[in-house]
């Protein structure tokens, strides 16, 4: 990398970089000396900011959803021929617009289970007040709550994909007895993993926990409102690591604050990051994660050593990856 390009270098940049540690987990070096890549560790959430921003730059490594490219953003990049997104969908991105503007859009490999075990983490800890009673300790207090436990109880999984059936085979191993729903869901795949397919009703009424993991489209948008929640057991739990805006948000916050539903785990919202007076902040029966369900070092690596080869690629006119 040159600290200071001739006009003719080709500009990367990579957004979101809040851990700062991007520069460390790929060799951007090898790109060349021609290649200037710039990291940017804070979020622009502003379109007008953030075309401010990225117009200087030929090529764009996204974080995920972190960043929306809708179509009006990108018309307003001339520059930009290349848009990296790590892993290998992006909701938040334009693709067919960016197309028809001529921006190449390349994704990266990924792993599939840290979601699968933040899901698990949440859960335990949501059940058994771990967050609350670490505080406590840290206070000067004992023992300040009573948790339950999962052994026995009925995990109901929303979506029995790659992540919902790893999450499903730790609910056997604790003694769960899983059921599962998504549009697709046969009984023979359900059963190849020990859950039971049921009716969305009929599983939102049975289950003492349930668990998240559907992709997020205009089917799944809203799967769970106010209806769909008031049909939960009381005492019943919420685990969403998915995508925010698959449960009614207002209808979710209603349900916590009147102990409708005696609690939720949440690493996804409807905006993020979240707003500082965000009602869910406030609420204490609420386990809250900054959508951490990707981020491990073992994952960061993948994305952006497979960002490298994707910039690399496009610049020798072999584009890799192209979504």
């Amino acid at each position: 990398m040159s600290s200071s390009p001739s006009p003719a270098s080709f500009r990367v940049a990579v957004l979101d970089d809040y851990q700062r540690v991007a520069r460390s987990l790929a060799p951007w070096d090898a790109l060349g000396a021609d290649v200037e890549v710039e990291f940017f560790h804070d979020h622009v959430a502003d379109a007008r900011a953030l075309v401010s921003r990225l117009s200087p730059f030929d090529a764009i490594v996204a974080m995920r959803e972190r960043t929306p490219f809708p179509r009006a953003v990108l018309a307003e990049l001339p520059r930009l021929r290349l848009l990296v997104t790590t892993g290998a969908r992006n909701a938040a991105i334009d693709v067919d617009a960016a197309r028809e503007l001529g921006v190449v859009v390349s994704g990266t490999g990924g792993l599939p289970y840290p979601p699968a075990e933040l899901t698990w983490g949440l859960l335990l800890a949501l059940a058994r007040n771990i967050p609350r009673e670490d505080r406590a300790v840290r206070a000067g207090e004992w023992q300040t709550s009573l948790g339950i436990g999962l052994s026995g109880k009925t995990l109901g999984l929303l979506g029995l994909g790659r992540l919902g059936a790893q999450v499903a085979r730790v609910a056997l191993a604790f003694g769960m007895r899983v059921t599962a729903y998504s549009q697709n869901l046969t009984r023979e795949r359900a059963a190849e993993h020990g859950a039971t397919l049921l009716p969305l009703d009929e599983l939102l009424a049975g289950a003492d926990v349930v668990s998240i993991h559907l992709v997020l489209s205009e089917r799944t948008r809203g799967l769970l409102g106010a209806r769909e929640l008031n049909l939960l057991k009381p005492g019943a739990l919420l685990v969403n690591t998915s995508r925010g805006p698959i449960v009614d948000e207002r209808a979710l916050i209603e349900a916590l604050t009147s102990g409708r539903l005696a609690g939720a785990a949440l690493d996804v919202f409807d905006t993020e990051p979240l707003p500082a007076e965000h009602p869910l902040r406030r609420l204490p029966n609420t386990v809250l994660t900054p959508h951490l369900g990707y981020v491990t070092e073992e994952t960061y690596r993948i994305f952006y050593c497979d960002a490298v080869e994707d910039i690399a690629a496009f610049r020798a006119n072999q584009p890799v990856r192209v979504l």
